[in-house]
């Protein structure tokens, strides 16, 4: 099974705040995770933005978890 890393959405209208998930390839963006591993929340101010686990992040990775483009920038961004 193809596993992915990628944002799925949660939170109202208008303030969109993002879980960092991992699930199979061909799943929703909204269905069902095999693991979360943070939150994004674009709205919020600079300092607070992303929060992941990064230990878990390069464990699904070790596992062949292929992560999206704007996952990919956000963990370069936590690292900083």
């Amino acid at each position: 099974m193809a596993t992915v890393i990628r944002l799925s959405r949660v939170g109202s209208t208008k303030e969109a705040r993002y879980r960092i998930v991992v699930s199979p390839k061909r799943s929703k963006r909204d269905g069902k995770a095999l693991d979360i591993l943070g939150w994004y929340a674009p709205l919020y101010d600079e300092n607070k933005q992303v929060e992941l686990n990064v230990e878990k992040y390069t464990e699904w990775m070790k596992k062949g978890a292929l992560p999206s483009r704007t996952v990919a920038s956000l963990r370069k961004r936590v690292t900083q």
